[in-house]
């Protein structure tokens, strides 16, 4: 049975621009008697490559947003079918698993992985961790659909919780997860309210919590600074602070976008930095960490903040993959991840289609749990 394999139906604007654009090619290659606001603005300002482009099969994916199903919004174009790329495809380019089944409306799904943690990404980061803990229980602030959890899980840790304010998201975390705790530990709600607070604390009640893990929203921190009562997505931050600090876990994960590193020309990362110090973590210097690099097939750069109470400094990683380096595998390509996915039309494709799809690469047999991380990277150093 093969998954979310839908592709959104492009307009017949759309379609018409689709055709102009070959393998690897973008909105320069719309011939200019074709326009719209948009391609005008593009043309007249110079907009990035990545706009109205088509995938490349012989490399990593520029990063999924949240829509992949628009032509104009990014890299979304099938290398060689008339069309977006499906949404399993996407699930794939962000390294989901086959099993694991998006829940919730078509736009939903998008805002879901266009949004997520790479799972192969965040195991590699739970795996900087790893050697440092004895035990493995985690739970997971604005969880989103999971993909921070997945990571992990891949990696053995014990998911306990998961807090996440989307209804319709939390739906998708709960049905590949609930295998793992309790249902009722996925706790939907706004954690700066006292009682979801509380639930998700009363939900690690007999379990010792050694890592936290999230994403909190810090785009408050380019205006006024965490400190400011007003903002409430900083009030968000200093949630995440709280319960680190009420659960005392051997370490904590933050993962979140490149810019938070020049917020307020780096104001902002010494005030995260110090609010975590100051209720006793070492915090270490922050990992910038490109997906592509890491075994993911796209190239996806993010920050990761890893805090210990035992002052252990997690120093930034080498790469396990690169196009530069020969003594490195060669990065994931498009071909890799998606190629043995069946052909759909343009705005075809099924939420549970029959068949299976072909163990052709290291990356297929991953994602169909035939392999762990460790037999994929070893194959993908002799493919």
């Amino acid at each position: 049975m093969i998954h979310n394999h839908v592709a959104f139906k492009m307009g017949t604007h759309e379609a018409e621009i689709e055709k102009w654009i070959p393998e690897g090619g973008n909105w320069k290659d719309i011939p200019e008697s074709i326009t719209d606001a948009r391609l005008e603005g593009i043309r007249s300002t110079g907009g990035r490559t990545t706009y109205y482009g088509r995938l490349k099969w012989d490399e990593p994916s520029y990063t999924i947003a949240t829509y992949f199903n628009r032509v104009g919004n990014g890299c979304n174009l099938h290398p060689s079918q008339h069309r977006v790329m499906s949404t399993r495809e996407a699930a794939r380019l962000q390294s989901f698993p086959d099993d694991f089944v998006f829940k919730g409306s078509k736009a939903s799904q998008y805002k879901q992985i266009g949004n997520a943690v790479p799972p192969v990404l965040a195991r590699f980061v739970s795996s900087l961790i790893k050697p440092h803990l004895t035990s493995y229980n985690f739970i997971d602030l604005f969880a989103g659909c999971g993909g921070m959890s997945e990571g992990f899980i891949m990696n053995g840790y014990q998911l306990i919780a998961a807090n996440e304010i989307d209804k319709n998201i939390i739906l998708t975390n709960k049905f590949n997860h609930s295998k793992y705790t309790d249902e009722s530990n996925f706790i939907l709600g706004d954690v700066t309210k006292e009682e979801v607070k509380k639930q998700i604390i009363d939900s690690c009640q007999g379990h010792k919590i050694d890592v936290i893990v999230g994403g909190p929203p810090c785009q408050g921190f380019s205006y006024a600074g965490w400190r400011d009562p007003n903002d409430n997505r900083n009030k968000l931050f200093r949630e995440f602070v709280s319960i680190v600090q009420s659960l005392q876990p051997e370490f904590f994960v933050m993962e979140n976008v490149l810019g938070i590193l020049t917020m307020r020309n780096g104001d902002a990362i010494k005030e995260i930095i110090k609010a975590f110090s100051e209720v006793g973590y070492h915090v270490s210097s922050p990992l910038k960490l490109n997906a592509a690099s890491f075994g993911v097939p796209q190239r996806r750069k993010r920050v990761f903040l890893i805090g210990s109470r035992a002052g252990i400094d997690i120093s930034q990683p080498d790469p396990l993959f690169s196009n530069e380096d020969m003594f490195l595998p060669d990065m994931v390509t498009v071909k890799e991840a998606i190629g043995s996915l069946p052909a759909i039309e343009n705005g075809g494709g099924e939420m549970e289609m029959d068949g299976d799809i072909p163990s052709n690469s290291p990356f297929d047999r991953l994602m169909k749990r035939e392999i762990d991380f460790e037999e994929f990277y070893e194959q993908c150093k002799n493919r």
